[in-house]
């Protein structure tokens, strides 16, 4: 199997945020020692042997830094063990400002960390804390300087739009603020309210109030024009890197190329199949301690799956699906598969042909769904 990338979950934290809705518990000494022990022989399910090659890996959460320094040394250490790490051209861990201490930065970047993914969301205390973060602006430089101290250099940070209460002035602060660490790469996501979150309960009950969709559209344009002008160029709909320093992990879901998934909750593509993990804690603890195999569903994906969702995926990028490497891919011309959504979307602006790229519009990027729907082929 040629396998590209693949992606941990460590799914602890010390505090859960009011708008998160991934696989997340909070912090349990035990229960991390448990699950360390539980996810360790999935992998081994996957790479029983040899060491496996891969471009990227990626551990994500929850947050994998709240692990104590000897459950974090355990962890590292067995990915060690299953993965070429040294052959690894990118291997990130997500970390929250203020859980990287020195001991900790030192022992990720003794065992191969090359990138780390700060969750900054904004820079205001008070906002922080209307959102459920447990840390404060200065944690995030104390963070950053710690890390850069130790010659983790290549640093992503996260933020976040279209908060409660927050206006455009508010973000634009924000984003000045982040670019102000001149760091290599910068996500910022609009928040979604999904279900079995704090915030969901509260829009529910009509006391939370997102800003308007005129001030959201404000400042999304706002934050693509601020770093374009700092050097930072958009590769993905959410996602800003100077050159050569773009996510090759995130590269992977949006190439559409296969990935391992391990740990509660996790999704992964293999050949043939997209498989969803157990998220509950003690249902996956069980299973993945007795058989490794803690899958709870797989979706088989045909040809015509793969083709859809070289589209989904693709178009999020900001250079788009490649014609050719389509081709290539599938064996067909992308204009044979896809008859009639590629000119309509063309007609109505949303989509344009350029140098063998098919790519969204600056307003396709804001109807991006709507677009990504007339992908869906029939039969």
């Amino acid at each position: 199997m040629n396998i590209s990338s693949a992606y941990i979950h460590i799914p602890f934290c010390q505090q859960i945020c009011h708008y998160c809705d991934f696989t997340k518990f909070f912090y349990n000494e035990r229960l991390a020692d448990e699950y360390l022990s539980a996810l360790q022989n999935e992998i081994h399910t996957y790479i029983p042997e040899e060491k496996a090659a891969v471009k990227t890996i990626f551990v994500g959460g929850g947050t994998p830094t709240a692990l104590t320094a000897p459950q974090l040394k355990k962890l590292l250490m067995m990915i060690e063990n299953h993965f070429q790490v040294e052959k690894c051209e990118e291997y990130t861990f997500e970390a929250n400002p203020g859980d990287l201490d020195l001991e900790k930065v030192k022992m990720l970047k003794a065992y191969g960390v090359n990138r780390i993914s700060l969750g900054v969301q904004v820079f205001d205390d008070e906002m922080l804390e209307k959102i459920g973060r447990i840390h404060k602006v200065q944690d995030v430089y104390t963070n950053v300087s710690r890390l850069l101290s130790e010659g983790l250099t290549n640093i992503s940070i996260d933020l976040m739009y279209a908060l409660p209460g927050q206006s455009v002035k508010d973000f634009e602060t924000t984003i000045d603020e982040a670019l102000e660490f001149d760091l290599p790469h910068y996500s910022s996501y609009s928040l979604q309210i999904e279900p079995k979150t704090i915030f969901y309960q509260r829009y529910k009950k009509g006391t939370l109030v997102k800003p308007p969709e005129e001030d959201e559209a404000e400042m999304y344009e706002l934050l693509q024009s601020k770093l374009k002008v700092h050097g930072v160029r958009q590769y993905e709909i959410s996602n800003f890197a100077k050159p050569g320093y773009e996510s090759k992990h995130n590269l992977t879901y949006w190439n559409n190329e296969y990935y391992f998934g391990i740990g509660a909750g996790a999704h992964g593509y293999l050949p043939g199949v997209r498989t969803i993990n157990i998220r509950p804690l003690p249902a996956y603890v069980k299973q993945a301690t007795a058989n490794g195999r803690p899958i709870l569903h797989k979706e088989p994906v045909g040809l015509k799956e793969q083709m859809e969702e070289e589209m989904f995926l693709g178009l999020r990028k900001v250079e788009g699906v490649s014609s050719a490497r389509f081709e290539e891919k599938y064996g067909r011309p992308i204009h044979a598969v896809f008859t009639t959504a590629l000119p309509q979307l063309k007609e109505r602006g949303l989509l344009k042909e350029e140098s063998g790229y098919l790519h969204l519009t600056e307003r396709g990027q804001l109807l991006g769904n709507e677009v990504f729907q007339e992908f869906l082929l029939e039969g």
